[in-house]
């Protein structure tokens, strides 16, 4: 597989997963039962999975490293922020206030990882 076709598979994973975040915070804001089907627990840890293997092999292929590279840096802290405001927003938030709160901030936080990965430039 070459590397544009890893890039491809990235790109289109990171919007598979940011759409079907979307439309489960929707689901959660709106109380729907869609939320406890079996494929949408399963779905986007797949998603996920190919993601995460996608940027993995992409770094390998390319030499470019967090930690060395600033905009991979900001990618991967960026990352972390938006797991764990992606929890609070579908399962941990106590209130529907949280977990709004926490949807709205997860969506901002994706919206910034696109823009680096498209500008390379952390701010």
């Amino acid at each position: 597989m070459s590397y544009l076709a890893i890039k491809h598979l990235h790109m289109t994973c990171a919007a598979l997963s940011g759409s079907f975040f979307l439309v489960r915070g929707i689901w959660m804001l709106r109380g729907s039962a869609l939320l406890q089907q079996r494929w949408v627990k399963i779905a986007p840890h797949v998603i996920d999975t190919v993601l995460l293997v996608s940027a993995l092999s992409m770094v390998v292929w390319s030499g470019q490293y967090p930690f060395v590279q600033n905009w991979l840096t900001a990618k991967v802290l960026a990352l972390i922020a938006y797991i764990l405001l992606g929890t609070v927003a579908l399962k941990r938030g106590r209130t529907k206030g949280v977990r709004t709160a926490a949807f709205v901030a997860a969506l901002l936080v994706f919206g910034y990882i696109v823009k680096v990965a498209l500008t390379r430039q952390v701010f």
